[in-house]
């Protein structure tokens, strides 16, 4: 079975015929970008350091040592994601004004959201949980870092990766969630479940 890659910049038609539940991986950078620098954006009015039209963002909080060869480069040790449902009240307006086309998190985002991958054709992607070292082997090179101010977790890394993943498709360009539809799913079953169990259950006073 052939990979499917995402090479930055991202195009709409690039991400337009993925579905949730697709698995891909993404060449050219990825910019983490997490709770403070949403803020610092939408909140504080700042303008960004980086340019992120057509780009990739990590909701995530590496841990960065300078490189021994050379004091002045960074090399990434370990970069597991962060929650994405933190940047929920953000994330469409975030969008909007960035263009992003591709975001990489821990769980499902909510229907704003959804709502802003729909309007504005971009993706959301979750990382498997667990596998931050196994990410930092994606991580070509530091290419630069940008408001180091905001502490190492919350600045922006500027990561040339190669095949960086798996990435699993939870929001699509159509809106399509994939977290929402899986707990549609769980509450439909749930009841039949429980009545199951309690058939089999006795509890004593």
């Amino acid at each position: 079975m052939s990979k499917t890659v995402v090479q930055t910049p991202i195009s709409d038609t690039d991400i337009e015929n993925l579905s949730i539940g697709d698995i891909i991986y993404l060449n050219g950078y990825l910019v983490t970008a997490r709770d403070e620098v949403h803020h610092r954006f939408l909140k504080q009015n700042r303008e960004l350091p980086v340019d992120l039209v057509g780009g990739a963002i990590f909701h995530a909080g590496p841990i960065v040592r300078k490189s021994e060869g050379t004091p002045s480069r960074y090399e990434v040790v370990s970069i597991g994601p962060t929650t994405s449902m933190r940047m929920e009240a953000y994330e469409k307006e975030f969008i909007r004004r960035t263009g992003i086309k591709l975001i990489v998190g821990k769980g499902g985002m909510g229907s704003q959201t959804a709502e802003g991958c729909r309007i504005y054709k971009a993706i959301h992607t979750v990382f498997p949980g667990g596998c931050a070292v196994l990410a930092a082997t994606c991580v070509e090179e530091v290419e630069s870092v940008e408001w180091l101010d905001l502490g190492m977790p919350e600045a922006m890394w500027v990561l040339r990766v190669k095949e960086f993943g798996p990435l699993i498709v939870s929001i699509d360009t159509k809106g399509n969630n994939l977290f929402e539809k899986n707990r549609l799913a769980i509450e439909a079953r749930k009841d039949v479940v429980v009545e199951e169990i309690c058939r089999h259950v006795n509890y004593f006073g």
